[in-house]
């Protein structure tokens, strides 16, 4: 059993249900309170909804798994488990399971929505899995770009699939009033922002971090074609992008909270759970050298994205402190 969790990396599964049902209860939920409306889908279905994600997730880790033997003996060979702990046909069977009923549970959902061709979605994301399995991972940037663009829509799913019918049910309130719901897509792809360039600065990172593996392989990573040293100019120019829009945004709409004073909650977990690790991850990969010093800064920028992620539970607390 242990095999066939690290084979699906469950930790990283419990983030992708964590990031959802905190778009679901930690932003959603209280931004639609301070407004008098509430959350139209379904618990059962919003499960669904989740499990869907979770499992073509799953199936991803599998197949790339897979598909990446070789070249994992060389970079991690101790978390190698498909050829050895599991057969590579139970791993092929378990991708194919995995995926037929991640899609199927979230055709459910896009039937339960009311807008079927949702469901495509989901077949979208199995499929771009797969090439990037069998293909776009060993090409120049596009298999960084295809994880980053995932990652980022994990909690964007999460609105298409809500607001639909919250339209739905206040749409005669939202034309009296000229309204929308369009700052809750806001905020929500403010968090899907986020992932997107913090996922491909930790790629690059991990491309660096496992560059000897793959230049045997005859991978195209961005540092095997561009050399290590414009590889981490590229990073510390993404970082320098998420740094400008973490002040902006703090600046521009959350410098001023709910009552009308200084957010310095907000304040506070920016510098210090933000701000400063990203300053502190340049400096580490301007000065690694070694697969060690990489392997620590794509920890950090993991640590990063989480706190990123968690602060949510930050904006939960000031909407409904507002109340």
């Amino acid at each position: 059993m242990s095999a066939y969790l690290r084979l699906i990396r469950y930790k990283n599964l419990l983030i992708v249900a964590a990031t959802q049902y905190l778009m679901r209860f930690a932003i959603m939920q209280p931004m639609l309170a301070i407004n008098g409306f509430e959350l139209q889908l379904g618990e059962v279905q919003f499960f669904m909804l989740v499990l869907s994600t979770v499992l073509i997730t799953a199936a991803g880790y599998v197949i790339n798994d897979y598909f990446d033997t070789r070249t994992d003996m060389l970079n991690r060979p101790e978390r190698v488990v498909v050829g050895r702990r599991i057969p590579r046909r139970k791993a092929i069977v378990l991708h194919w399971v995995l995926n037929f009923t991640g899609v199927l549970c979230g055709f459910y959902v896009a039937f339960y929505v009311g807008i079927p061709l949702l469901g495509l979605a989901f077949v979208f994301v199995a499929g771009l899995l797969w090439f990037y399995s069998t293909t776009y991972n060993r090409q120049f940037l596009a298999g960084n770009l295809i994880i980053a663009f995932l990652t980022a829509l994990v909690p964007v799913m999460v609105v298409l699939f809500e607001v639909p019918l919250l339209n739905r049910e206040y749409g005669e309130i939202l034309r009296i009033y000229q309204s929308s719901f369009n700052y809750i897509l806001a905020w929500v792809g403010s968090f899907g922002y986020f992932a997107f360039f913090t996922t491909l600065i930790r790629e690059l990172v991990k491309d660096i971090e496992d560059y000897e593996g793959d230049a045997g392989q005859g991978r195209r990573s961005v540092p095997i074609v561009m050399g290590i040293v414009n590889a981490k100019i590229i990073i510390v120019a993404l970082i320098s992008v998420v740094l400008l829009s973490l002040a902006f945004l703090y600046y521009a709409y959350l410098r001023v909270g709910f009552y009308g004073e200084t957010d310095y909650l907000s304040l506070a977990w920016f510098l210090f759970f933000l701000l400063i690790p990203l300053v502190l991850l340049i400096y580490l990969v301007m000065k690694g050298k070694t697969r060690e010093d990489f392997t620590f800064a794509h920890r950090l920028a993991k640590l990063i994205m989480l706190s990123g992620l968690m602060y949510s539970l930050v904006v939960r607390y000031i909407v409904l402190t507002s109340l």
